[in-house]
């Protein structure tokens, strides 16, 4: 997953509206959102090449979201990234207790942003910071480097949600699909070459090997309903399908 945005408004009768992208090679196997079947109560995507997710909800109403960090001559950890939110998805600790056990173990996994919790309780945790924290209400956005680093893209998109955050899922999956390039002085330089940083400056990426794989919505009531969809892509963009679960 390389970019999340998301509302925290947990006085209000849906407490999260969340909208992602999940970019990734296309070669990488991966299943669309479903219920896992050796799992029932865990709705999620999954990498079959590991077999973790990038989001999911439970059907209780835990979610768990995650983004890795870009680091070039970073090496790859012992254990997938994608296990991280699988397993908050699997268990029953609380946000603080998990994030409070997964802060020991961190280095066992490339650099990531982790974001987990409930209706009740939202928490954050970067891999290169080392400690949770817990978030008020507010509009907040993460791609590849921490919380609400300006990155053009984490801007846009942030944006965007605060003008949306009244309207309809369509609304926030249309915000997902936006491939508008900013401008060269506008990038980061993350230590990819310029021609990287463009290809991944848009909020939507498409390219024959490598793009935005799934679109994602989630809204989280404080009642505890909750509803989810995902669109799949292809290469160049192509749209596989489209899932939508409530529960």
């Amino acid at each position: 997953m390389c970019l999340i945005v998301f509302a925290w408004q947990p006085e209000s009768p849906t407490v999260l509206r969340l909208a992602a992208n999940r970019d990734e090679f296309y070669a990488r196997p991966s299943a669309a959102l479903c219920q896992w079947p050796d799992a029932p109560g865990v709705f999620a995507g999954r990498d079959l090449q590991a077999g973790g997710t990038w989001l999911g909800v439970t059907a209780q109403g835990r979610f768990a979201a995650l983004t890795n960090i870009r680091e070039p001559l970073q090496k790859a950890g012992p254990r997938s990234r994608g296990a991280l939110t699988a397993d908050y998805l699997l268990g029953q600790d609380s946000a603080p207790a998990y994030l409070d056990r997964i802060m020991r173990d961190a280095k066992e996994h490339a650099g990531f942003n982790l974001l987990v919790g409930d209706r009740h309780q939202l928490w954050h945790f970067n891999s290169q910071e080392g400690l949770p924290r817990q978030l008020r209400s507010g509009i907040y956005g993460m791609s590849n480097a921490s919380l609400d680093t300006p990155w053009p893209k984490l801007l846009r998109a942030r944006n965007a949600l605060s003008d949306r955050v009244e309207r309809e899922d369509e609304a926030l999956l249309e915000l997902l699909s936006d491939s508008h390039l900013p401008a060269d002085h506008q990038l980061p330089d993350t230590g990819v070459g310029l021609a990287t940083e463009r290809l991944l400056s848009s909020i939507f990426i498409t390219t024959a090997t490598y793009g935005t794989r799934a679109s994602t919505v989630l809204n989280l009531g404080r009642d505890g309903h909750w509803n989810i969809t995902e669109r799949s892509f292809g290469p160049q963009g192509a749209l596989l399908g489209e899932v939508t679960l409530r529960g």
